[in-house]
């Protein structure tokens, strides 16, 4: 055992609860069989049990342990402090916690993430009806999530007389379904949830034919997760806050140790860092954070972190793999097929991402297991092994390696449709190259990579290339916020180049009128040059209206493609404001009708809802903006040796 985990038993024993899920069939019993473990295990809240006994009576119903669970779910959902996905319970031996509680009106979806964390799994049969299709389903779903522990629990055998001939054939079935799909259960144990028999004790008077471990002494057969402290470190990143001129990334660590003095590797990007120190506001004051905790955290040097990013240690012996696309397993839930192609958002820990499904390289009927013929598009309930793609690089991990990076669920149509598990990395080069999907020509092109890295340009320069992407109205005082920082840059050595709106739409985009769409090719274009222009090691400033957050989200996700850091500033002045500079007269000329499609007057501006940098125009001078710029810039983007 190491020292971390010596020091902090109550945080080890809390993550060393075994955490299982029961699945089935929706009338085969989930919530009597579990309400039956909280009664038998003792895990009630004193006086729940007599209470909900005495409001049956009052209502005329007769007891039912499901009302157990349903009390628990219900004195959870008041209290916003708990997870109401979490149920805790404890035998003589250890402390459970049943995760993705049934009642849920589509438990299959909720399984993408509730199994994909459990450590073993309870999958209940009724004896009275068999093994169903969802059984199967479930199975194979367990299987897909990488769950490896399982028992399953042959219920309602009070329901058949109690009869031996019946759970054998439902064993001999179910038996042979699993060994087809490589799960094997660890026992299948004949109960009745209603009745208690075989859960807590041996039903020795009912059935006295079956000789082998109850439910619970099966569960506490089950080895404990492994230490995710004994793997290679990963915290996701969930969120940056700024406080003062501090930067404090925040995020769970999913699996390893973390102190303070570490040097950290954020992926995608490859930036790099140092741990300055924990900022903790309440719990023990320690130099270090192990797998399960929230952590805050600051960096000694500033370096652009964002949320999705994923760091690790420098000295992570597995670090996790980036790219744009991965091989996997997938599972389709959706209510609708799914197209090869069709853009869907994938996440994975923090990270959110569009991406598609390139290519379907095999197809499964999850309940009889036959190969079904490849076609264009998944299916409800449809199992494939995939090629999918993204759209700008992601970190992940292999699911045998690192499970908790080796998950994704794919969201189509705002709802959670599907969702696997990573089983290699991409080998073809085809996806990478492709700039547009279906594009025949694009397919055909080949990236070509300079022999000049990234870190020798800014070795050289004394500084990273990166892109400041300044939108605001007109007048807001872009440009000539922009043109300041130019000439300081230059003065003082750096490499900096300016990409002005005007100067593109006279040259680049001379094409262009203003319409939505006009407007987004406008972007995509800078987007591109301004990428070239990071990519050789030069400091970028955009000055553009930009007026759409689509559009300025397309183009950081340029960026980042490149690992380009990218950052979006807001010269924030309101419309009064800028119309009253109206240094061009344009404004005067959109009121009178000269103008079409003006942003602010006859065209939308979204301001952006969380910039990196905000410059308040309307308060401070155009110095006071090029200084707050230049600091940041200073700050974020000068190479430390």
């Amino acid at each position: 055992m190491s020292a971390v985990r010596t020091e902090n038993n109550s945080i080890t024993a809390d993550r060393r609860k075994l955490k299982i899920v029961v699945v089935g069939h929706v009338d085969h019993g989930k919530s009597t069989l579990i309400g039956r473990i909280f009664f038998d295990t003792d895990s009630m809240p004193e006086g729940k049990i007599e209470a909900i006994r005495k409001a049956s009576e009052a209502e005329g119903m007769p007891f039912e342990y499901a009302f157990l669970l349903d009390a628990l779910l219900e004195e959870q959902e008041q209290n916003i402090t708990i997870d109401t996905t979490q149920i805790p319970f404890r035998t003589a031996k250890r402390e459970y916690v049943i995760i993705d509680a049934p009642g849920h009106k589509e438990f299959l979806k909720n399984m993408i993430t509730g199994a994909a964390s459990a450590d073993a799994a309870v999958l209940l049969i009724a004896a009275s009806e068999g093994v169903r299709e969802q059984s199967r389903r479930h199975g194979y779903l367990l299987k897909l999530l990488g769950v490896r522990q399982v028992v399953v629990a042959v219920n309602k055998m009070d329901l058949v007389g109690y009869d031996e001939a019946t759970f054998r054939r439902v064993v001999a079935e179910y038996r042979e379904f699993l060994e087809k799909i490589g799960l094997a259960a660890e026992r299948f144990v004949p109960i009745s949830a209603r009745e208690g028999d075989n859960i807590a004790a041996r039903a020795t008077e009912t059935m006295p034919w079956y000789d082998g471990p109850t439910m619970l002494e099966t569960l506490d057969a089950f080895d404990s997760s492994v230490d995710a402290d004994d793997l290679p470190l990963r915290l996701p990143i969930q969120d940056v806050y700024r406080f003062d001129a501090r930067r404090i990334l925040v995020g769970r660590i999913e699996t390893g140790v973390l102190r303070v003095g570490d040097s950290l590797v954020f992926q995608p990007g490859d930036r790099r860092s140092t741990v300055a120190q924990f900022e903790r506001w309440h719990g023990p004051d320690r130099d270090f954070a192990v797998a399960g905790e929230s952590v805050a955290l600051t960096l000694t040097e500033q370096i652009f972190a964002e949320r999705g990013q994923i760091a690790t240690t420098a000295r992570a012996g597995m670090p996790p793999r980036t790219g744009m696309g991965f091989s996997a397993s997938l599972f389709w839930m959706g209510p609708g097929d799914l197209s090869v192609g069709e853009r869907v958002r994938l996440k994975l820990a923090t990270q959110e991402v569009t991406a598609r499904v390139a290519r379907v390289e095999r197809l499964l009927d999850a309940s009889t297991l036959e190969t079904q013929e490849v076609r264009s598009h998944l299916a409800r309930n449809d199992v494939a092994e995939v090629l999918i793609e993204t759209e700008r690089p992601i970190a992940f991990d292999l699911h045998d390696e690192v499970p908790t990076l080796g998950r994704f669920v794919l969201v189509h149509q705002r709802r959670v449709a599907g969702g696997g598990i990573i089983t290699g990395v991409r080998t073809d080069d085809a996806a990478r190259t492709a700039s547009t999907p279906g594009s025949s020509s694009a397919r055909n092109l080949v990236a070509v990579d300079s022999r000049v890295t990234f870190e020798e340009r800014a070795r050289r320069n004394g500084h990273r290339g990166g892109v400041l992407w300044l939108t605001g109205l007109s007048g807001s005082g872009k440009s000539t916020i922009a043109a300041t920082v130019h000439r300081a840059l230059f003065d003082a050595g750096w490499q900096v180049t300016l990409l002005d709106g005007d100067n593109l739409r006279h040259g680049l985009c001379a094409d262009l009128g203003f319409s939505p769409e006009d407007r987004a090719e406008n972007i995509r274009r800078a987007a591109q040059v301004a990428r070239l222009f990071a990519e050789s090691g030069l400091v970028v400033l955009t000055a553009l209206i930009s007026p759409y957050r689509s559009d300025r989200a397309a183009a950081r996700d340029v960026l980042q493609q490149g690992g380009i850091d990218f950052f979006e500033v807001f010269v924030d002045a309101p419309l009064e404001v800028c119309e009253e500079r109206d240094p061009k007269g344009l404004y005067r000329r959109a009121r009178a009708g000269e103008i079409r499609e003006f942003t602010g007057i006859s065209s939308p501006y979204e301001p952006p809802v969380a910039p990196d940098i905000v410059l308040p125009t309307a308060r401070q001078s155009v110095e006071e903006s090029a200084r707050a710029l230049i600091d940041e810039i200073e700050s974020q983007l000068r190479f430390q040796k």
